[in-house]
């Protein structure tokens, strides 16, 4: 006999009994914990520039490590670059370098009102380039390996097609570049966007507005479901601290420079301009097929943000001759915080850079 499908009185009863025993439990660890910690790798500031901050990260000197290129991470204006750090155990930075790679990051900061004019060519042509510049007189190179995640990929593939010759090898990492698949939900979303309605209350995308727009694409396992799930989440310290490192930077998210921000929503969401040709940064054409360096192309196979199809659309316009793709599985963020990834990202990043010069 099949199990009835709405619960007994005592059923329920014992199903309320236990999740107030887990509240009362989760408040608990909560009253306990100490304040939420994140980005704590050992850096210093090297450049500083607006709001911007070029961040350095030395790579250990143990022995048997190689010395590596300087790698310049370019992260996207949305959220904050700190989830490539965003503890000991779960940090891309620290793994690469403990893998002997010097590690350099763009801290974008938080643009106010008065950034309202900043557009790609800023963003791209000066801070990106002037960031590159610093890298390689702090390091020591004439150029250096570059990692762009998501928009910061987009931005990478732009000064590399643009700056060739500062760049020894592109990775790009969740980055789209064919903003019309049909699975693209951030750019259906991002094409019904009343730009001018948004950006009029200080001239920027507000990052509350960002924030709602994500957990909108998934609205029953970034809401419902994840507050359902609270009291498991919350059952130790560890648990807790994992979780509320996570939530500070979901709700951690930058208002969008407004040029910069209806600039990038005209040029990529709708006219799709690496696939569709014709895309200008400032008064220069941007051909990806300028870039003939090396160039690892990482997707995630369970990414709702970027689908392996529009980061895959890479390999046909690309003028690298020394061209890679990896999938790995997972969604979006999980591809560099998630626990199996951990290991296996920067072992496949070292590897590849070491077999190239």
């Amino acid at each position: 006999m099949k199990p009835p499908l709405i619960a007994t009185g005592p059923q329920l009863a014992e199903e309320l009994t236990k999740l107030n025993s887990g509240l009362v439990d989760s408040l608990k660890t909560l009253s306990e914990l100490p304040p939420v910690d994140v980005g704590t790798a050992e850096h210093q500031c090297i450049y500083r520039e607006d709001k911007l901050r070029l961040n350095f990260y030395p790579a250990s000197t143990a022995k048997g490590v190689k010395a590596q290129r300087p790698l310049l991470m370019v992260y996207a204006l949305i959220n904050r670059p700190y989830i490539l750090d965003l503890q000991p155990d779960r940090s891309l930075i620290r793994a690469l370098n403990q893998r002997g790679i010097p590690v350099y990051l763009i801290d974008w900061g938080y643009p106010d009102s008065a950034d309202c004019y900043l557009d790609l060519d800023d963003y791209i042509n000066g801070y990106i380039d002037n960031c590159v510049e610093a890298t390689c007189l702090h390091s020591g190179y004439d150029a250096l390996n570059l990692l762009g995640v998501c928009q910061g990929g987009a931005f990478s593939l732009c000064y590399s097609a643009l700056h060739s010759a500062r760049v020894s090898s592109l990775i790009t990492l969740v980055t789209p570049v064919d903003f019309h698949t049909p699975d693209n939900l951030l750019s259906h979303l991002s094409r019904k966007l009343d730009v001018e309605q948004a950006l009029s209350s200080n001239g920027n995308l507000p990052g509350k507005f960002l924030v709602e727009a994500f957990n909108s694409l998934m609205p029953m396992r970034l809401g419902i479901q994840k507050y359902l799930s609270l009291p498991q989440q919350l059952k130790s310290t560890e648990q807790a601290m994992n979780f509320l490192r996570m939530e500070q930077w979901i709700n951690d998210s930058p208002d969008l420079a407004g040029e910069a921000c209806r600039e990038f929503i005209d040029k990529f969401y709708h006219g799709n301009r690496f696939i569709e040709g014709q895309l200008e940064i400032g008064d220069q054409a941007v051909d990806l097929k300028d870039y003939q360096g090396p160039l690892l192309n990482i997707f995630a196979a369970r990414d709702h943000l970027v689908p392996p199809a529009a980061s895959k659309a890479l390999a046909a316009i690309t003028g690298s001759q020394d061209y890679t793709e990896q999938e790995f599985s997972g969604g979006h963020i999980g591809v560099f915080v998630g626990r199996h990834a951990q290991q296996q990202l920067p072992d496949l990043i070292r590897d590849w850079l070491n077999a190239r010069p």
